[in-house]
């Protein structure tokens, strides 16, 4: 008999939104304090207020939140809060997951990096890009994988993430995901932009390879508390690997269909989504079988119910988490 191990899943740029967490940011007073801590520290180091931003009252949950250099920050924050807030509350990972951006996250969580260090390398990444990489941008589509091989797709985009078999994403330059916009509309095949600037995951951001190196590079480093799965490569590590990790992070496509369906072969783990959106624990749904003896739970939402369910998410622990053989 063992307990089973939580997984605490990181997700990446495309699930930030205004508001995000805002009801926890008012109730809960560990959410809140990692947010101001974190916002303190962005405003003495970068001369910006990103909580300003995220909880602007001018701006709702339907407000497009696009720009990378300052939406990448906003996600580390909320992640990093949620994730104290729930350890605070006795709910603690066996395991993080990070999917690309939100591999900072899982790093902090991990105990690899500190918070201020992880936000620093998100904020400098961002810059990085803005200065050597044209505009593009990522569409997600729902469709057969096999979809991309379509000489409208395959020629103009890069498949940049396969979330599950009938849901992908690929990243481009602006005008291209225009015509790749209107040839999906016009098959009614349903799809839609990701919230970035960026052609994330694809040969479009090579340009910054060498300064985003040396940005790495920078990063302090300790070892690992618990293991960090990566979904650049579908990998569990139990030490740190090389400096090159956060730009594979970045750079290669995001497998969480394969990543999950090896971590299904191991343990009938607890898969805990502590992203703004829940979108991590949405293609879950879609991917382990009935039969798993996985549970999956969310906390945060674009369409509310937050403190019922970190509620719903401590409770849980306190009443013991279900013995597996």
């Amino acid at each position: 008999m063992h307990k089973q191990k939580t997984i605490f899943m990181f997700s990446g740029q495309g699930s930030q939104y205004y508001q995000m967490g805002q009801p926890l940011y008012a109730h809960n007073a560990v959410f809140r304090y990692w947010m101001d801590h974190l916002d303190a520290f962005c405003r003495r180091s970068w001369g910006a207020s990103i909580l300003e931003l995220i909880y602007d009252p001018t701006r709702t949950r339907a407000n497009v939140f696009e720009r990378t250099p300052l939406s990448g920050p906003a996600i580390f924050m909320v992640e990093y809060a949620l994730a104290k807030a729930l350890e605070d509350a006795g709910v603690r990972a066996d395991l993080t997951l990070g999917a690309s951006l939100g591999t900072f996250a899982a790093a902090a969580v991990a105990g690899a990096v500190t918070p201020e260090d992880a936000l620093t390398s998100i904020m400098r990444y961002s810059r990085v890009l803005e200065q050597h990489c044209p505009r593009g941008g990522m569409l997600a589509v729902v469709a057969d994988c096999a979809l991309f091989e379509a000489p409208e797709l395959c020629s103009r985009t890069e498949l940049a993430a396969i979330n599950f078999a009938s849901h992908f994403v690929v990243a481009g330059l602006e005008a291209e995901l225009a015509d790749v916009e209107r040839w999906l509309g016009q098959r009614g095949i349903a799809h839609q932009r990701v919230p970035v600037s960026y052609a994330f995951h694809s040969r479009w951001i090579d340009a910054a390879r060498e300064p985003l190196l040396r940005c790495f590079d920078e990063l302090p480093l300790q070892p690992l508390r618990i293991p960090l799965i990566c979904c650049a490569q579908s990998r569990t590590f139990h030490t740190w690997p090389d400096r090159a990790f956060f730009w594979n992070v970045i750079r290669d496509p995001i497998a969480f269909s394969r990543t999950i369906a090896g971590l299904v072969h191991e343990a009938p783990y607890r898969y805990l989504d502590v992203g703004p959106s829940g979108t991590l624990a949405t293609f879950l749904r879609y991917l382990l079988p009935a039969d798993s003896g996985a549970l999956v739970q969310r906390v945060l939402s674009p369409f509310g119910g937050e403190l019922q369910n970190f509620e719903a998410v401590v409770g849980a622990v306190r009443l013991g988490v279900p013995e597996r053989v």
